[in-house]
């Protein structure tokens, strides 16, 4: 069993605003933890892994195929593999919240080791 703990993690800075860590993880998936800044921006990605998420502070913008999808804390989502996606923090305070990678992410090229 691992255990991770967020304050022993080192965010990376993925973008202007936008902080990372990945926390625990297993063969199948991995969490990962992220803090995005008022103002900052993740730009349209795409990537295999599917992807959920849970919001704990802050509205976060998904904007996908051109609709706009905001989630507030204590909102989910889920974002299929290979879909095209952007995400934006439209309001004043700093976003918090988990997002969940099937298969993990083990070496993403955001992480700075």
């Amino acid at each position: 069993m691992e255990r991770v703990s967020r304050a022993d993690l080192e965010p990376s800075e993925a973008a202007d605003g936008v902080h990372l860590a990945l926390m625990a993880g297993t063969e199948s998936m991995n969490v990962q933890h992220f803090e995005i800044e008022p103002g900052a921006v993740v730009d349209e990605h795409s990537h295999p892994h599917e992807q959920t998420g849970y919001i704990v502070d802050g509205e976060l913008t998904f904007i996908v195929d051109g609709a706009e999808v905001v989630c507030g804390p204590g909102d989910s989502y889920g974002i299929p593999g290979d879909q095209a996606h952007a995400a934006e923090n439209r309001g004043d305070v700093t976003v918090r919240g988990v997002d969940i990678f099937s298969p993990p992410r083990e070496n993403p090229s955001w992480r700075d080791d």
